[in-house]
């Protein structure tokens, strides 16, 4: 089993990205805002108790795939430091169930993500949305660094599409590609 760590700013096209990815292998995705989602119609945003349950969401979810030799792909926004916590429990919950996390940060020029920021795409999900709030994260988050302590492949994706973006991770990591 293989986890897929898919991460970058917002509006940087983590899930367009891993949907293409799945569109062509046996990944399926888990997106960050899936459990967000779930969580926030019963807890605040930032609260301790929907910090508790999106990790705990996350986590299980995160381990029962690997267990059952599921390969998925995992999107989330990374903060320098602030998420180094999150990202070792979970390659701990996928190694100690003998899967391999692969991580990939997707990186764009800002002035094409404050454009992406603000597509109808973004409206599905609890996304963020304006570019008030992105250059708040922006100004509060180094949002363009790699993972600490872990090998990143490293995709600027200003100028790819998002086929070509996850053929690059395909290729990278040599994932098997579904028979037409």
């Amino acid at each position: 089993m293989k986890l897929l760590l898919l991460y970058g700013s917002p509006a940087v096209g983590k899930l367009t990205v891993a949907n293409e990815i799945a569109k062509q292998t046996d990944f399926k995705v888990f997106h960050n805002h899936l459990s967000i989602d779930c969580v926030l119609p019963v807890f605040d945003f930032g609260t301790k108790p929907f910090f508790r349950l999106i990790s705990l969401i996350r986590l299980e979810t995160i381990s029962e795939a690997t267990r059952a030799g599921q390969n998925l792909i995992f999107t989330f926004c990374y903060a320098k430091d602030e998420d180094d916590e999150l990202v070792e429990q979970t390659v701990k919950a996928v190694e100690e169930n003998g899967g391999e996390v692969c991580l990939v940060l997707l990186k764009a020029e800002k002035e094409t993500i404050e454009k992406r920021i603000l597509e109808e795409s973004r409206k599905q999900f609890h996304k963020v949305k304006s570019l008030e709030i992105l250059h708040e994260m922006f100004d509060k988050y180094e949002l363009f660094a790699p993972v600490n302590n872990y090998e990143s492949l490293i995709v600027d994706n200003t100028h790819l599409s998002a086929g070509e973006t996850a053929q690059k991770i395909i290729n990278h990591f040599n994932l098997t590609v579904k028979k037409t």
